[in-house]
């Protein structure tokens, strides 16, 4: 005779031959483990990546900063020219006028605001620098020379002197009996916010009248050759 003793869900026991066996259920594998995964992992998946892109900061995602600098850029502007004007000679000639500053006149003819050289006359052709010197000094107001130069292609004067809103260049090139010259304003003024320059080259062409008036050099115009 047996006795079935209480089963639980994890083990048993029951006597035989007077001695009690306990009986141990063998494990039973799960056939839903992998089924379970499969619909599982890649929602825990999804809920990591939702995670790092909501805590990763936005500097890793290569947005620019705000304090960033942008790559530097090499430009100029007709106010930045205006700046650093050009002086002297140019290939042994008078410069013409920068096309950013209405505030002068020139021999060269590749200016728009352009007048002819001078003559001097044969009885006027020695030491024709220091008599230009000399209508400077006496014509003009708080005259600085600032170069004196022998070059291949003739004498060159520069003076500064005083002009209607700041100071004026004097440039003359003395070949043989022949006076080239440029007279410009070395400030240039605009209107805010345009950044075209305002200005023309009257005060410019009224100091080389009077210069000339007082060397009484041939100066050719336009409307002694009609």
């Amino acid at each position: 005779m047996s006795l079935i003793g209480f089963i639980s869900p994890l083990s048993c026991s029951y006597t035989k031959n007077n001695t009690i066996h306990k009986l141990v259920p063998t494990p039973k594998l799960n056939n839903e483990t992998p089924n379970i995964r499969q619909r599982v992992l890649p929602n825990l998946l999804s809920l990591a990546l939702a995670l790092a892109i909501t805590t990763t900061p936005l500097s890793s995602y290569a947005i620019p900063s705000l304090n960033s600098q942008p790559p530097s850029t090499s430009f100029t502007t007709p106010f930045s020219q205006s700046k650093n004007l050009e002086l002297g000679l140019e290939n042994g000639k008078i410069r013409p006028c920068p096309s950013i500053n209405p505030g002068c006149i020139s021999t060269n003819p590749k200016s728009s605001s352009f007048s002819f050289p001078w003559q001097i006359p044969e009885q006027e052709s020695d030491n024709a620098i220091q008599k230009l010197r000399e209508a400077i000094l006496k014509t003009q107001k708080n005259v600085k020379f600032q170069l004196v130069e022998d070059t291949p292609n003739g004498q060159y004067l520069q003076a500064e002197v005083d002009g209607g809103f700041d100071r004026d260049v004097l440039e003359f090139l003395v070949k043989g009996d022949v006076v080239s010259y440029r007279c410009m304003a070395k400030k240039v003024n605009y209107v805010y916010p345009f950044t075209t320059a305002f200005g023309d080259s009257k005060g410019q062409e009224g100091k080389l009248k009077q210069i000339n008036d007082l060397l009484g050099w041939y100066a050719p115009s336009f409307d002694s050759m009609e």
